[in-house]
């Protein structure tokens, strides 16, 4: 089991720290494959405020050809922050060996009120907007998502 198996449940998930209920992103993009984990964010002009690139089996990235600074936070299975990069300017590595996943946002959205090493991290439905009526569906996920940030924060 690994922190991103909501996926397979959740629509347009958001990323949540269990530690402090802290939203991480609000727009969660997973690299999967070997073609969507090679691309990364290369070709793109930025990334936008609130929004993260998951690249899982991933413990070392590059941001050479890359046109923009980024924050970065390695992850093992469970969602545990192992490190974090803050500000990585294009043509530069980072490493971390004990990482299994790489969390990508744009440079200044990660901070100690975010995220410290050692956290951790976890997906959760979108918040409802205010003029959404409340469902049985809805109400379903959240426990689900309070149950999760629950478990992670037990273990």
């Amino acid at each position: 089991m690994t922190f991103l198996d909501p996926l397979d449940t959740l629509s347009d998930p958001t990323l949540v720290n269990a530690q402090t209920g802290a939203v991480v992103a609000t727009a969660v993009e997973v690299a999967r494959t070997s073609a969507t984990r090679r691309r990364g964010l290369l070709g793109r002009a930025g990334l936008p405020a609130g929004s993260a690139l998951v690249i899982t089996r991933c413990n070392a990235i590059h941001t050479i050809g890359m046109q923009f600074a980024i924050d970065v936070a390695f992850v093992d299975r469970d969602g545990c922050v192992r490190k974090i990069v803050y500000r990585l300017r294009p043509r530069r590595i980072a490493i971390a060996p004990r990482a299994w996943a790489v969390i990508e946002l744009a440079a200044g959205e990660l901070g100690p009120d975010r995220l410290r090493v050692g956290d951790r991290v976890y997906l959760a439905p979108q918040a409802r907007r205010a003029s959404q009526p409340c469902s049985d569906e809805m109400s379903q996920r959240r426990a689900s998502a309070q149950q999760t940030a629950a478990d992670f924060t037990a273990a």
